[in-house]
């Protein structure tokens, strides 16, 4: 600051010069001063503003107006940095805009240490939560981000970043699992996802939490082969006759968050209590999402783990064949439905990368005595941790064959909780076909199933019971402990290990 104005102050002395000069010539230095001629001389010299007078005079009208033109152009006021270098630009000119980052450098930002606390805690406490991607990290819409404002943000605030940053509100959503408004923006102009959200955690503290809309998926496909899935080995591998003896998952909820659903197969009349939208509009069911809920409630050709159960059909994917996409803020949308819904299990066979808002709602969940099972990944042995299998509050299934073999591209790491069949599996498929699928996606939707026995068998059983009867009554394979978990699932023994 001392700079700037030294700077103004030489630019303005130097100027005022030539005019004190001139002045000078009339002033007397001897006292008494001589009386006045009043008698016009013959030849009269008129003191004139120079070029470099008025070049001073322009300078300090540029400097006093400009901020004021820029505020109603900008639609929020400058910062102080902005204000004075665009005073020195009108002083300066171009060199200005050399020496304006010299004279007047940007504040330096500093990053407070961030307690050790889990996400929610920090919107809690009114701590800022800016997420922004890593390098290397692709797997998000390119030009949106969403953003939670803190309580108490005027709109005309929020109105004026958004013009600032050039944000475009698309939708606006009430998470009452978190107690959270979130909006979803598109970003104008060429302005990255990355370099968007460093604007918002450097200028903006209005808002508290802002981060990318992640993109999700199943994982790579894989092409059935001509085995014949017919016999479905499952139903004796997990010994489900002998549990549905005890029970078939009775009335228990199972959210299924995944691509379309078809409730008109006829393995799955009957089934489906109720159903969400998150994308909205008309689709098609999608293979994906059909398989994992016949994989878990089949109950006519085939033989779910829990034909009894009642569904949740949440569509927050969407896409064409095998493959489909869904984002942050559709998940966010399903799992909060099904919270609402009362759901006790939520199935997620698909994965991503780390996502600090869904975490949050996870976490949530869990606490609200919502079973979460997700899918760990088809992404090979070194791929890094995929999300939400790799969240602590979720039970991470991997998957197996008929002879107990992991399957080669599945993820290993600490996350992987239990294994369960997930090669060559028989499951519904749209239209009233049926599919053989491989992947940790269906390994996962058996999983969901035996947790529904277990919560059909006693009601009163936690998230982290369940997950303690899943690994103690699972049967030991082969293999690490980060490859295989515990080992493979067990309906029977899991049922039986039930005190009501």
């Amino acid at each position: 600051m001392r700079r700037f104005a030294a700077a103004v102050l030489l630019v303005i002395a130097a100027s005022l010069i030539p005019l004190a000069s001139a002045s000078a010539q009339s002033i007397c230095t001897n006292f008494p001063c001589p009386p006045l001629n009043r008698t016009p001389p013959t030849n009269v010299t008129t003191n004139t503003i120079t070029p470099l007078g008025w070049y001073a005079i322009g300078s300090i009208g540029c400097a006093a107006v400009s901020p004021m033109i820029a505020t109603v152009v900008l639609g929020r006021e400058l910062t102080m940095v902005e204000g004075q270098r665009m005073a020195l630009n009108c002083f300066l000119g171009p060199l200005g805009w050399v020496l304006g980052p010299v004279l007047i450098p940007d504040p330096v930002l500093t990053k407070m240490p961030t307690p050790r606390r889990s996400p929610q805690h920090r919107q809690q406490t009114g701590g800022r939560h800016i997420d922004i991607p890593p390098a290397g990290e692709t797997r998000f819409v390119p030009n949106e981000i969403l953003l939670v404002f803190r309580p108490g943000a005027s709109d005309q605030d929020i109105g004026n970043l958004a013009r600032a940053l050039q944000l475009t509100l698309l939708e606006t959503q009430n998470f009452a699992l978190t107690d959270t408004s979130v909006r979803r923006y598109r970003i104008g102009g060429n302005r990255s996802v990355r370099n968007t959200l460093r604007l918002v955690q450097a200028r903006y503290a209005l808002a508290s939490v802002g981060q990318a809309n992640y993109l999700y998926g199943f994982g790579p496909p894989h092409k059935p082969s001509q085995a014949d899935g017919g016999a479905q080995y499952v139903v004796p591998k997990l010994h489900l006759l002998e549990a549905h003896k005890i029970t078939g998952g009775d009335d228990v909820l199972v959210a299924v968050i995944d691509s379309k659903i078809d409730t008109q197969h006829p393995d799955l009349a009957g089934v489906v209590a109720d159903q969400y939208d998150a994308l909205g509009g008309p689709a098609p069911a999608h293979m994906h999402g059909t398989g994992m809920a016949g994989a878990i409630a089949a109950h006519t050709k085939l033989i779910g783990v829990a034909p009894k159960v009642k569904l949740l059909a949440v569509r927050a994917f969407s896409g064409e064949k095998e493959s489909a996409q869904g984002t942050t803020f559709n998940v966010l949308k399903g799992l909060d439905w099904a919270a609402g819904k009362h759901a006790r299990i939520v199935n997620m066979s698909f994965d991503g990368p780390p996502d600090s808002m869904l975490r949050d709602m996870l976490a949530k969940a869990h606490a609200r005595g919502i079973v979460l099972i997700a899918a760990v990944g088809n992404a090979g042995p070194h791929s890094p941790p995929l999300y939400p299998a790799a969240d602590k509050e979720v039970i991470g299934v991997t998957a197996t064959d008929a002879e107990d073999k992991l399957l080669p591209q599945a993820n290993r790491g600490p996350q992987v909780t239990v294994a369960a069949p997930g090669v060559q599996i028989l499951e519904p498929a749209p239209d009233a076909a049926y599919q053989v699928t491989t992947g940790t996606s269906v390994a996962a939707a058996h999983a969901s199933g035996v947790a529904a026995l277990l919560l059909a068998r006693n009601p009163n059983l936690t998230p982290a019971q369940v997950r303690s009867l899943l690994i103690k009554s699972a049967r030991a394979i082969p293999g690490k402990k980060r490859d295989v978990g515990a080992g493979v699932i067990d309906a029977l023994a899991a049922v039986d290990a039930v005190k009501k």
